[in-house]
């Protein structure tokens, strides 16, 4: 409207020229729209990585590695265990972060199981640290000390190191004086392709007296809302991504279901049942299932993921279950029934193909690590758009796109 008075012109060129401004603002409004909602989320692309089960059953060396592994992890004398056992062979997802003044770079998995943030040190003499990115203390200005020793045992490795304490940074979140740990001697990380993993998981199960990146963030008021969210893209290496302090509508089909988290320690919800054909195979009287991105299997109690297997006609075959790769054109989704909803699995998420030969996504041994707790991977959630809300301890799930 301004700019009509300093342009002369007839009523008509001035209406047009009213018209004319009002989609220039409304465009402006749009574009303010859209820096708001940058400026709200922050979103870190996500690299879709082949697994180290994935690289080792290529080599036909998964066999060896995990007799070998079992015989290092019998040999552990350290009663230390913050986490519950992890699998890293199976993480899919990496992503970059920075430590340190000048910021030192890192590959992390953005794991919701575990509660955490360590990468290796310059000092760790590992075989596992020396073909990694390690943290160099001496070359960052704003590394702080804190040399509390730590200790952590995974399903298939162990760390050991110690806490310090720098400026991490995320996209362009940024987390200061957070602690983390150094890794001084790292067992069954060797082929991992990535340097460290960042928990986001609750408190509770952090190391003791450290604050969580997430808490730290979100205390010094750097997330407009509490919330984080995963969209992992389901052929591609590229596309998939994490996002903090909002919700990018774009990344999920209809409305986000939302579950409340039974306990807080893990992002742990009750599921009511897993069907096939409308007949209950598996959690016949309700069960609770961990969210979990640190993993792309699905994992649960050894005598239902049997009963599934044999529903598959899967096989036994060393440490997976082959399965025809005629049956991916005719079995049924597996449902979960989570909440009173259906979250369809379809085979083709739920059985891999590599080379010429299928498997089975499903793995047992729940019991032995998660108090027969069902474990829901990235196979499940590449199939739904996940969100974790901290402050109203629940976790919405839609379709993804």
């Amino acid at each position: 409207v301004v700019l009509a008075w300093r342009i002369p012109g007839t009523g008509e060129t001035r209406a047009s020229l009213s018209t004319w401004s009002q989609e220039r603002s409304m465009k402006w409004l749009v574009l303010l729209g859209l820096v708001a909602l940058s400026e709200c989320i922050v979103i870190l692309p996500l690299r879709k990585i082949k697994t180290l089960r994935e690289t080792l059953r290529e080599k036909n060396l998964l066999n060896s590695f995990l007799e070998q592994e079992a015989y290092r992890l019998s040999k552990n004398d350290s009663k230390i265990a913050t986490l519950p056992l992890r699998n890293h062979l199976d993480i899919a997802y990496v992503g970059v972060i920075t430590i340190g003044t000048p910021p030192q770079e890192f590959r992390v998995v953005f794991d919701t199981g575990s509660a955490n943030l360590w990468v290796p040190s310059t000092t760790c003499k590992s075989p596992a640290c020396r073909t990694h990115n390690a943290f160099n203390p001496q070359n960052s200005l704003s590394y702080g000390e804190v040399g509390k020793p730590i200790s952590i045992v995974y399903g298939s490795g162990i760390f050991r190191g110690f806490l310090g304490s720098d400026t991490v940074r995320i996209g362009n979140l940024v987390s200061p004086k957070q602690s983390f740990g150094l890794s001084l001697v790292e067992s069954g990380f060797d082929f991992v392709p990535f340097d460290g993993i960042l928990g986001l998981s609750f408190p509770s199960i952090a190391f003791k007296d450290t604050i969580p990146i997430f808490d730290n963030l979100w205390s010094h008021g750097a997330l407009s809302e509490p919330v984080f969210a995963f969209y992992l893209s389901k052929n591609k290496s590229e596309g998939s991504v994490v996002m903090f302090g909002g919700v990018d509508h774009r990344y999920y089909q209809g409305e986000l279901n939302w579950v409340p988290v039974s306990e807080t320690r893990y992002w742990k919800i009750s599921m009511n049942h897993i069907s096939m054909n409308g007949n209950v195979v598996a959690c016949p009287c309700g069960c609770h299932a961990i969210v979990d991105t640190g993993t792309s299997l699905i994992y649960g109690p050894t005598e239902q993921v049997t009963n599934i297997h044999k529903l598959m006609k899967a096989k036994p075959q060393s440490s997976e279950y082959a399965v025809s790769c005629d049956a991916i054109r005719t079995l049924p989704p597996v449902i979960f029934n989570i909440n009173g909803i259906d979250y369809p699995l379809p085979p083709q998420a739920y059985i891999t193909k590599v080379q010429n030969s299928c498997s089975s996504i499903f793995q047992g041994g729940s019991e032995s690590r998660y108090q027969s707790n069902w474990i829901l991977g990235d196979v499940f959630l590449r199939q739904y758009f996940s969100v974790f809300d901290r402050k109203n301890k629940r976790i919405g799930l839609a379709p993804a796109v």
